[in-house]
C-alpha cells in the first residue's frame, strides 16, 4: 500500500461521523414533524426550538446537513391523518411525532419509517413498543409519565384544597388510551377521596362538564394536557375562575391566570433529548433497537395570581418545593 492510499484508508477513522453521513448519503438528511397543537409561540419555545437547540449540539444545521418539514393540524384531531400522509410523500429519512395523539395516527400511517415519538405516555401500552429496553418494531422515543404523573397532580390538588369531598378529572378521551377507570380506583384508595371523570373532545363540551362538576361536588380538579385543552386553555382558566374551582394542569403554558398549579415533565427537555435518538437513527441504528427514554425531568409550578384571585392560600411546604412560582 502507498502512502496515498494508506491515509485514505484512515479517513473513516479521522472524519466526523456526521460528514462521513453526509458523504454516503449524499444528500441532506430529512425528518418529518408532526403535532396536532397549533405550533404558536410557547411551543415553538418549547418544542421547537429545544429540538433544534438538541440537534445543533450534534452537528446537525438546517440548510446544510439537515432539513425538518413541521405539520401541525392546528389542534384539529381529523386533520392528523392527512398530514401524516403529506409527510410520507415528502419522503423522510425519519418522523418525529409530538403527544400521544400525533404518535398514534403515525402508527397508523407506517410500519417501516423510523419514528421518534416525543411526550408520549406509556409506549408499551400505546402498541409502540414491545418492551421499553427493546421496542423492537419502527419507533423509538421519549416518554413521559403517564398514571404516576396524574397521580401526583392529585396529591398537589389535594393539598391545595384539603377539604375537598371530590375529586375530578377533565380529560380527551382521544389522548388516553386504555382510559382512567382502572387507576381511579387505586387513586381513590391512596387519597381516601372520590375521584370523578370529565370527558372532553371539544370546547363545546367544557360548560356541561363544569355545570356536572357543580352538581356532583367537585372540590379541585386536575386538567390532564392534550390539545383540546392546550388550544382552549384561556377559555378553561376563565371558567375555572367563574366556577371558583381550583385547578392543577399538565404544563407551565396551560397557567393563564385562573389554573392553580401544574405538574408536568420538562418538554425542552425532552425535545432536546429526543435529538439524541435521532442522531442514532440517523446513523444507522434500527428505532427498535433504541431503548424508549422516560422523562426524568419533572417540574412543578405554582400560579399565586390565580390562588389570590380564588381566595385559596397555598402551603408554605407546596411554595417551597416548586420549581417557579408565577406572582
Amino acid at each position: 500500500m502507498n502512502r496515498r492510499e494508506a491515509c485514505i484508508a484512515m479517513l473513516p477513522t479521522l472524519v466526523s461521523p456526521r460528514i462521513l453521513l453526509a458523504q454516503v448519503v449524499g444528500r441532506m438528511a430529512r425528518i418529518g414533524f408532526l403535532v396536532e397543537p397549533a405550533l404558536d409561540a410557547p411551543l415553538q419555545r418549547a418544542v421547537v426550538e429545544s429540538l433544534r437547540e438538541g440537534l445543533r449540539e450534534l452537528g446537525y444545521i438546517e440548510g446544510r446537513n439537515i432539513s425538518i418539514d413541521f405539520r401541525s393540524a392546528d389542534g384539529k384531531y381529523e386533520r392528523l391523518p392527512a398530514l401524516a400522509t403529506e409527510l410520507m410523500l415528502l419522503k423522510p429519512d425519519l418522523l418525529v411525532t409530538a403527544y400521544p395523539t400525533a404518535a398514534l395516527v403515525a402508527k397508523d400511517a407506517t410500519r417501516t419509517l423510523p419514528v421518534v415519538a416525543v411526550c408520549v405516555d406509556n409506549p408499551v401500552l400505546m402498541g409502540l413498543a414491545a418492551t421499553f429496553a427493546r421496542p423492537g418494531g419502527n419507533f423509538t422515543g421519549v416518554g413521559s409519565w403517564a398514571h404516576e404523573i396524574v397521580s401526583k397532580r392529585l396529591q398537589v390538588m389535594r393539598e391545595l384544597v384539603p377539604n375537598a369531598r371530590r375529586l375530578g378529572i377533565l380529560f380527551n378521551p382521544l389522548a388516553v388510551v386504555g382510559g382512567l377507570d382502572s387507576p381511579i380506583v387505586e387513586w381513590e384508595r391512596t387519597l381516601g377521596i372520590p375521584i370523578q371523570q370529565y370527558k372532553s373532545t371539544s370546547p363545546d363540551d367544557f360548560e356541561g362538564a363544569f355545570a356536572a362538576m357543580a352538581r356532583d361536588g367537585v372540590g379541585g380538579l386536575v386538567v390532564l394536557a392534550d390539545s383540546n385543552t392546550y388550544t382552549h386553555r384561556v377559555r378553561l382558566n376563565q371558567l375555572c375562575l367563574q366556577r371558583r374551582m381550583p385547578s392543577v394542569w399538565g404544563g407551565r403554558d396551560w397557567l393563564m391566570g385562573g389554573a392553580l398549579a401544574s405538574y408536568q415533565s420538562d418538554f425542552p427537555h425532552m425535545f432536546r433529548r429526543s435529538a439524541t435518538l435521532i442522531d442514532k437513527i440517523l446513523k444507522g441504528t434500527k428505532p427498535g433497537d433504541i431503548p424508549f427514554e422516560q422523562s426524568n425531568k419533572l417540574e412543578l409550578v405554582i400560579d399565586t395570581r390565580a390562588a389570590r384571585a380564588l381566595g385559596i392560600t397555598v402551603p408554605k411546604t407546596l411554595l417551597l418545593s416548586a420549581d417557579h412560582v408565577i406572582e
